[in-house]
């Protein structure tokens, strides 16, 4: 028996398995009439497979698997490697990620301001590669409500949060209704960093420029950038391959692929990268962004700069659905030598980028100039990480509040935090 011929008689096991006694009860009908046209030959019946196959029940079945559609919610203020983490874990246990971006009215209420406006955050989480859809304006606490309307209207399968409690301003559960429900799966938290972590480096850094500045102004020597640390904040971050590989796509480009390069700090990742990121991929196949180290954004930027290192601010970048490959360590001035390795046909650069009043003389593009095959790309967005430090200092004392409540809560959680395997 061919493939073929499996194919159009499996209806009959269809049959069998799933209507026993009504197939039987065909199965003698059709006896009784193959009998009687072979008796009565001037009579005509329908072939068997004919005959039954007007039944629909005995269509054959396309069992498709049903997708599971998984549901994360969360504030994304100050978008970070940890917040992209979260929802690789979360898309790893369905088929598809709906995300849920908390109203700034609801994280005023329960958390505090926001740095980032609904707009930004939605842009930022909108622009991971693990989100299938997004749901703006989502409560903070999962109301019995709300929970039925992921249920029913958005057809989600398990509501997922991380290891780390949620709790709302009256000391309970946030998930408490979900988990109640069957319906709530938990994931791990990535370490070594958080938005409260975020915001307290951004205000301790500001602090370093803001005595750096001062100490220069009076000392005769203007050597106060020897006694400044180059950040007021260590990241506790603990990088590993493993790490990268998760993000990475896992793809080189293709043999004809139209290689787009464009480099940068991309410091606390925002709104403005995923925008110029995307604009950038629309021009060519394949997105190549170089990533500046640590040293090179510090010459460039001052030395409070950058508020994330290196392999956090890779792991910004290749979480994003725009971008293909990194280079981690990029050079500040792009060679033949670079553009022949990488195979690269268009270099671009954005319109808005930071002051870089410490920049060495010398244009890093000189070289795809010359060969022409540079671009000048218009930034959708005026955003920097300047701007966004901005707002903090701005609001310093409510954020400050904020951040003493936070780091509490941080020190109790590692105080009492187990083992949790998977991530």
């Amino acid at each position: 028996m061919g493939p073929m011929d499996y194919e159009s008689n499996s209806w009959i096991w269809d049959g069998v398995c799933y209507y026993p006694h009504l197939f039987g009860g065909l199965m003698l009908t059709a006896a009784l009439l193959g009998f009687s046209t072979s008796y009565f030959s001037g009579i005509g019946a329908p072939s068997l497979p004919f005959f039954w196959s007007d039944f629909g029940i005995f269509q054959k079945r396309k069992s498709e698997k049903k997708r599971i559609r998984v549901y994360m919610d969360g504030c994304f203020d100050l978008m970070h490697f940890g917040h992209a983490n979260a929802l690789r874990q979360a898309k790893a246990l369905g088929d598809e990620l709906v995300v849920g971006v908390v109203s700034d009215e609801e994280i005023i209420a329960n958390k505090g301001p926001p740095v980032l406006p609904m707009e930004e955050r939605l842009a930022l989480v909108s622009g991971l590669k693990w989100v299938d859809e997004v749901i703006a304006n989502a409560p903070y606490a999962i109301t019995e409500q709300f929970m039925n309307r992921l249920f029913n209207e958005h057809k989600i399968d398990y509501i997922i949060h991380g290891d780390d409690p949620c709790l709302l301003p009256d000391g309970t559960d946030a998930y408490a209704l979900a988990k109640k429900a069957g319906r709530y799966k938990q994931i791990k938290r990535t370490e070594g960093v958080s938005s409260t972590d975020i915001v307290g480096r951004i205000l301790s850094s500001m602090n370093d420029a803001t005595d750096s500045k001062n100490h220069n102004e009076t000392s005769p020597n203007g050597d106060s950038n020897k006694e400044s640390s180059s950040h007021g904040a260590l990241s506790h971050f603990l990088p590993t391959s493993h790490r990268i590989v998760q993000f990475s796509n896992g793809r080189g480009p293709g043999p004809n692929a139209h290689i787009v390069y464009i480099d940068g700090a991309f410091d606390l990742f925002h709104a403005g990268h995923i925008e110029i990121l995307k604009s950038a991929r629309q021009l060519g196949d394949f997105l190549l962004v170089g990533i500046h180290n640590d040293q090179t954004v510090s010459k460039l930027r001052g030395k409070q700069f950058p508020i994330m290192h290196l392999h956090e601010r890779s792991l910004g970048v290749l979480g994003c659905q725009y971008v293909d490959e990194v280079i981690i360590g990029a050079p500040w001035e792009i060679t033949r030598d670079m553009i022949t390795t990488f195979n690269i046909s268009l270099v671009v650069h954005g319109t808005v980028a930071e002051n870089n009043p410490f920049a060495s003389d010398g244009d890093p593009y000189a070289v795809p100039k010359s060969m022409g095959i540079f671009k000048s790309l218009e930034s959708p967005k005026n955003i920097t990480t300047t701007s966004i430090a901005k707002r903090i200092v701005a609001n310093h004392d409510a954020f400050k509040k904020r951040n003493a409540q936070k780091v509490e809560s941080e020190k109790k959680y590692y105080a009492e935090k187990k083992y949790v395997c998977g991530d």
